[in-house]
């Protein structure tokens, strides 16, 4: 299981993407099925909305129903330690998505992480350790 962002979701859907062919190549290092989190979710669903329309989302609820991404759910724990992170790196600022993503991590022991998001080098899990991002 791979703990997955946003961005390359949204660059797996669409060809025209800059990172698309980058982040199909990613797979081969990634762990299925890849496991988000429901505002990360949603953002990439808003985002595929805008550039391809219903038959990106639809392709996006697809990626769900063949087990290929699971939208984890939060527990009371994750959603306290969320808005910890958010304090924590309000001056970057750490937005809604990537702060459940780090919260979800913790919680499971995750430490892979597929994400486009530059701030996951420098966001840390369990206060000191890094992520391993990918694509490298």
């Amino acid at each position: 299981m791979t703990l997955t962002d946003a961005g390359p979701l949204l660059a797996l859907l669409d060809a025209d993407e800059a990172d698309h062919h980058r982040c199909v190549a990613a797979l081969t290092d990634v762990t299925l099925p890849m496991l988000t989190t429901w505002p990360a979710f949603t953002e990439v669903m808003y985002l595929a909305g805008r550039s391809g329309g219903w038959p990106a989302q639809e392709a996006l609820w697809r990626l769900t129903d063949g087990e290929e991404l699971v939208v984890a759910e939060l527990s009371r724990k994750s959603m306290k330690r969320a808005a910890e992170l958010m304090a924590r790196y309000a001056s970057r600022p750490m937005d809604l998505a990537d702060a459940t993503l780090v919260a979800l991590a913790e919680e499971r022991g995750i430490r892979r992480i597929f994400s486009l998001d530059s701030d996951f080098h420098i966001y840390r899990y369990r206060d000191r350790q890094r992520f391993e991002v990918y694509p490298l």
